[in-house]
């Protein structure tokens, strides 16, 4: 057996694992890189190997970061299947056209204004290239055993993290190999943590908070905290979230607050992303995934105002009463709440507030970096706006939670692996993991390295 890594190393981006196994191709995840400018290039460069030559792909979930480049492989000659959880389906049925959606108009816009050196530019793939691919996807349930190709026994383990996130464990005749793709919170409010990883004799294991623990805060308090103090000064709370998780989150959290009587029962809140008003709903669909009952389904699911037009979400910008607009995308790379970013921080009254991963090169890593302006549609936008940040409503399990999903493999692996990491991060979970387990083999992976098991 023999990997390569062909993303998700040395960054926390575009998962891309290449097996290759007596004479056959499977691909690990299929995501787009995302944040510093010279990661986002290499969604442009020509695949290492022809996408044709590869027999299938699984997934671990539906962030574009995993799934956001199948389009463009099946674009280039990709005919195989893509095998995935039921609910990781169904969310990249609505995630992988919406990307295909927001390129074109991105490149569109970048055409009206003369933004790009390219003429004219062109969108890595369209939204009918995006739904053209969703018919490759297969779905899988969690521990139902399946061949992706001949020669390879798999299943999907549950990871938490969102809907149908799995880790994915891969057996030959001879070994096994476990991804463990995002990793949840063991407390998340909203998921329900990881199971305990099956025994491999090697693991892939993500690193995103490898050398931090989350701040020991009940998210609620410091999400009231903040909106009240806006609310006081007459802003507006502007929250970049994930369609997928942190969006459904955020409103949870909102309702609570609303029916503690914690904030104004009144305050306007409005979800500006048609995606993420799609996403919500499924978490009725797929109720065994999550910690809601069904009066809290209920209640987050109409805590917001659903906001669908275009116009509507421009409209937005004209409000002057205190508000919560909650919109894509979490890291503020693109999407409406692009569109809020310009028009809110010039004011002082207003609040940005940041709930989730922010990659280094990203407006949301700017910001949360501290700098007083932020580059929009090419023009420089002073940041004059609070500017907060909420560790504790991240949906990647830290340092201790990733070495705690470690410890409970039956047996000691014979390597260990890391991917989904900032270089730091990836080497300080490595340094913990060979104090807490002497003997253990784990290696920070490197972009385009190749290991043989």
């Amino acid at each position: 057996m023999r990997l390569t890594f062909l993303g998700g190393a040395g960054t926390v981006t575009g998962s891309r694992f290449l097996l290759e196994h007596g004479g056959r191709r499977l691909l690990v995840d299929c995501g787009l890189f995302q944040g510093l400018k010279q990661l986002r290039l290499r969604n442009w460069a020509p695949f290492p190997v022809p996408p044709a030559s590869i027999d299938a792909v699984v997934l671990t979930h539906a962030h574009i970061d995993h799934s956001g480049y199948i389009p463009a492989l099946a674009k280039h000659g990709f005919r195989g299947p893509v095998f995935c959880t039921p609910a990781t389906r169904d969310l990249a049925g609505l995630l992988l056209p919406d990307s295909g959606h927001l390129q074109e108009e991105d490149a569109a816009y970048a055409n009206r204004h003369g933004l790009s050196k390219h003429r004219p530019a062109l969108p890595l793939y369209t939204e009918a290239n995006a739904r053209a691919s969703l018919s490759l996807l297969e779905a899988v349930r969690f521990d139902e055993p399946f061949t992706p190709v001949p020669g390879l026994k798999a299943r999907f383990v549950r990871a938490g993290h969102i809907l149908g996130a799995a880790s994915v464990h891969l057996a030959w005749d001879g070994g096994s190999v476990l991804f463990s793709g995002d990793l949840g919170r063991n407390a998340d409010p909203l998921m329900e943590p990881p199971d305990a990883p099956p025994a491999a004799d090697h693991v892939v294991m993500e690193s995103t908070y490898g050398d931090r623990d989350h701040e020991d805060v009940q998210p609620e308090d410091e999400l009231a905290r903040v909106v009240v103090r806006t609310a006081a000064r007459g802003g507006m709370v502007v929250i970049p979230a994930f369609a997928v998780g942190r969006a459904q989150l955020v409103l949870h959290l909102l309702a609570r607050l609303k029916g503690q009587g914690r904030i104004p029962p009144d305050l306007p809140v409005f979800l500006d992303s048609p995606m993420a008003t799609d996403v919500t709903q499924l978490y009725a669909k797929y109720r065994d995934e999550h910690r809601l009952d069904n009066a809290a389904c209920e209640a987050m699911c109409h805590q917001a105002r659903f906001v669908q037009s275009v116009e509507e979400s421009m409209s937005l910008r004209e409000l002057r009463m205190p508000s919560v607009i909650v919109s894509a995308s979490g890291m503020a790379t693109g999407g409406r709440v692009v569109h809020h970013l310009e028009a809110f921080l010039p004011d002082r009254r207003n609040t940005v507030l940041l709930v989730g991963y922010q990659a280094a090169g990203t407006r949301g890593a700017t910001l949360a970096a501290g700098l007083r302006d932020v580059k929009i549609h090419g023009q420089h936008v002073p940041v004059r706006a609070e500017i907060a940040s909420l560790g504790a409503m991240s949906a990647h399990a830290d340092r201790g939670e990733l070495l705690h999903w470690l410890d409970r493999l039956p047996h000691a692996p014979r390597s260990v692996h890391l991917v989904h990491g900032e270089p730091v991060a990836a080497d300080s979970l490595r340094r913990d993991i060979e104090e807490r387990h002497p003997g253990w083999s784990c290696i920070v992976a490197e972009q385009l390295a190749t290991v043989n098991f």
